[in-house]
């Protein structure tokens, strides 16, 4: 895994999506993610990604696929997630990324639109709704003097909810974009992620639409599986040898800044730990 990593490292610090195939932003987050998961996170694979994703933010606040690009909420998410995995989001303007992001929640429908100007979606749910828990902890992180809000992340977690629940479960089950599209794997994964980040507060509260029972479990941000699988690969990990490759020992862990982001969520919240 570390070779293919290594291999698919660019000159300009991104990553490619396969042998010979296009370089962009989603690259660079599933390379970071699947190395901080894994528990090897080097600085050779670090290395220039702050500056190649730096790169890729627009003029309206959030990032491009590629640099020159429109602003785009899956790529946003995924090049504010490497570099917060990787503890560098202040490499990015995060007040311009903010503010572009506050924007995208749409007051008719309740959802997130991707661009300016589109309809709705229910993947934005998280492409977007995760962007603003990661620019809170990020903002916490970087010491800089911002008054963070206590009980909330900059986006309204009801109206987005009552969208998915409404409009876009299916009478056959699954989630789909939009009402007249047809419920898929892709949709119903991300509408109900981007549940999971609405429902749980930044001080660890609940926001709940609808019955008790419609609660979700809480994502951990980074990766976007249950914290408590977040940390039982800490566990796991934190039992091997270090990483050795091709005669050579590489080392390596999980991103500082997912594992100080778990680390203050567990703690400052009383949340279980599950190590």
């Amino acid at each position: 895994m570390y070779r293919f990593l290594m291999r698919m490292k660019c000159p300009e610090g991104g990553f490619r999506m396969h042998e010979e195939g296009e370089t962009d932003i989603r690259g660079s987050y599933c390379a970071m993610a699947v190395a901080s998961m894994l528990h090897m996170l080097t600085d050779e694979l670090m290395e220039g990604l702050p500056d190649y994703i730096r790169r890729c933010q627009t003029w309206e606040g959030g990032l491009a696929g590629e640099a020159g690009l429109e602003a785009h909420g899956g790529y946003s998410y995924c090049g504010l997630a490497a570099l917060c995995i990787i503890g560098k989001a202040d490499a990015l303007d995060l007040f311009a990324f903010l503010r572009w992001a506050a924007h995208k929640q749409m007051s008719h429908e309740g959802g997130f639109q991707g661009r300016a100007n589109k309809l709705v979606d229910s993947c934005y749910a998280f492409w977007m709704g995760g962007i603003f828990p990661l620019l809170h902890e990020a903002f916490r992180q970087s010491g800089q003097d911002v008054a963070l809000p206590l009980s909330h992340s900059w986006f309204a977690p009801s109206p987005l909810q009552t969208y998915v629940f409404l409009a876009c479960q299916t009478q056959s089950g699954g989630l789909r974009d939009k009402p007249g599209k047809s419920a898929d794997f892709y949709h119903s994964c991300y509408a109900l992620s981007g549940v999971s980040v609405s429902q749980h507060g930044v001080d660890g509260s609940l926001s709940v639409v609808g019955a008790a029972s419609n609660l979700l479990e809480r994502t951990d941000l980074y990766y976007n599986v249950l914290v408590e699988k977040a940390e039982r690969k800490c566990a796991y990990f934190a039992g091997l040898p270090p990483l050795e490759v091709d005669g050579r020992v590489v080392g390596g862990g999980e991103g500082v800044g997912a594992a100080e982001g778990r680390r203050h969520l567990l703690e400052e919240l009383n949340l279980p730990s599950y190590q």
